[in-house]
């Protein structure tokens, strides 16, 4: 049997892989390749720590189906050049990425292997709908969601999931390059994961069990249980999407199926829901594909000029270590730096504050999420960042500052969320967990909270600093978008 090359990147799963599902369909022995490639490598040191496991997870997936994962390191290019050399293969099959880094990579790649007579093929495995094909009806990329979700709607459903392949044939020939999964030095040498594997198993067959579980257990109650950071109300999937251990289209048909088969009320409004989630998944890698500068500049160009703090190195590292004295940042902060996660309404909680109550320009933020995020999705964090802030697509509006007193209040009513992060907090009563500053002094000696001692001060007077906050947008608010 002639012999291909399949190039793993960020899709490390044997099911619903269209370039291997193509390779063996055609007839190839698949030789499975990962590269890692410094110059266009794009994780940090959480995302590092999945990486690692997930590779390791496929490894063993491979292994029971016969065949194995070579790993190779440097240029992409040559990398591929050299095992198309030594195995034979005049083929190279892969699944296309949307960031920047990645489709240049995927030009690179094309016309290097071209150059060398060996055929390419690429497929689209990692979105809903492909960034260069999916516009507004002038050809125009969408800026704002709520378009953006009813084309997606209209456009109907994804592509139909692939099949994993049942075996694989073995590899004759090898590539001499090939390094150990350890030579790659990805875990932390600190031991700063060692609670991560309390919270994650990465890896494809992990990804499938937690949507199962998800759909069996919290999916009809996603609608109302998702903003509760103390409940397991969300599906946990975004690691698993990041590194491709399951897709999108895979996760559509699978949430659909499970509406189709529900007699119970709610259920059809509850895939919606989770669905449009997915969808803003879609929706952020589609701004980066059409606005490669998400990453470090503001979508609203007014931005460039908003008077943000110059001083805020103290501030900064309070909120980076969660000890900023209002509690639900805290938890949160506590959260990212324990699980290597953090939940998506207390993400933005964080994200207000730290861009519009301390006026830190929101880089600084995207990229302490880059680098303590295990799914730390350039394009996901990008346009995150940019929303909370104000300056991106489809932002919330400056005017919008999260109270996170009583956003912690709504959401985190009985203070569950914060005492389990902020153990320093337990024993408050929930009518001041959220606000230990302004509790008596008698309730806070029976709790055990002495503040400014063993738990901070608040950083910032949150109503002086929204005040601030509006002052300084006032400044650019004017001018032409």
């Amino acid at each position: 049997m002639p012999c291909a090359l399949v190039w793993f990147r960020n899709d490390l799963r044997l099911s619903d892989h269209p370039a291997l599902h193509t390779a063996v369909a055609q007839g190839y022995t698949a030789v499975p390749v990962y590269i890692h490639d410094e110059s266009t490598a794009d994780t940090g040191a959480a995302s590092r720590w999945w990486l690692h496991h997930s590779l390791h997870a496929l490894q063993q997936d491979l292994q029971r189906l016969g065949s194995r994962l070579i790993i190779l390191t440097g240029d992409s290019s040559a990398a591929l050049l050299g095992a198309a050399r030594d195995t034979g293969a005049r083929t190279l099959f892969w699944n296309r990425r949307y960031d920047p880094a990645g489709t240049a990579q995927d030009q690179q790649v094309e016309a290097a292997l071209a150059a060398a007579g060996i055929a390419t093929q690429s497929f689209s495995a990692a979105l809903l709908r492909e960034p260069a094909d999916f516009g507004k009806a002038d050809g125009s990329p969408y800026r704002v969601f709520t378009p953006f979700w009813k084309a997606l709607q209209k456009a109907g459903p994804p592509r139909v999931p692939l099949a994993a392949p049942a075996t694989l044939p073995g590899i004759e020939k090898l590539p001499r390059r090939g390094v150990a999964l350890k030579a790659l030095g990805l875990l932390p040498a600190s031991g700063w994961d060692r609670q991560f594997y309390t919270h994650w198993q990465p890896g494809e067959s992990t990804a499938w069990n937690r949507l199962q579980a998800f759909l069996d257990d919290a999916l009809l109650d996603y609608p109302q249980d998702r903003d509760r950071p103390a409940l397991p109300g969300t599906s946990g999937l975004s690691p698993h999407l990041h590194f491709g251990e399951i897709t999108p289209a895979r996760i559509w048909h699978l949430a659909q199926a499970w509406a189709a088969g529900q007699s119970r009320s709610g259920a059809i409004a509850a895939v919606e829901a989770f669905l449009r989630q997915i969808a803003w998944r879609d929706f952020a890698h589609h701004l980066l594909f059409h606005f490669p500068h998400l990453r470090e500049r503001p979508l609203d160009a007014r931005y460039d000029a908003f008077p943000w703090a110059t001083d805020y190195a103290a501030a900064l590292a309070a909120w980076q270590h969660g000890e900023t004295g209002i509690p639900v940042i805290d938890a949160g902060m506590r959260q990212l730096w324990r699980s290597g996660w953090m939940h998506n309404r207390v993400r933005m909680l964080c994200a207000s504050l730290l861009t519009k109550n301390l006026l830190v320009p929101w880089q600084q933020g995207a990229r302490w999420f880059a680098d303590t995020l295990v799914d730390a999705d350039v394009a996901n964090n990008s346009f995150g960042w940019q929303w909370a802030a104000g300056c991106g697509a489809d932002a919330a509006p400056w005017f919008r500052i999260f109270n996170p007193v009583t956003q912690g209040e709504r959401f985190d009513g009985d203070g569950s969320y914060v005492r389990r992060w902020v153990p320093e907090l337990q024993q408050l009563p929930a009518q001041w967990i959220h606000k230990p500053w302004q509790a008596p002094a008698p309730v806070l000696a029976a709790a055990g909270v002495t503040p400014g001692e063993n738990y901070p001060l608040p950083i910032i007077d949150l109503a002086e600093s929204r005040t601030r906050a509006l002052d300084a947008w006032s400044q650019v608010k004017q001018q032409r978008r």
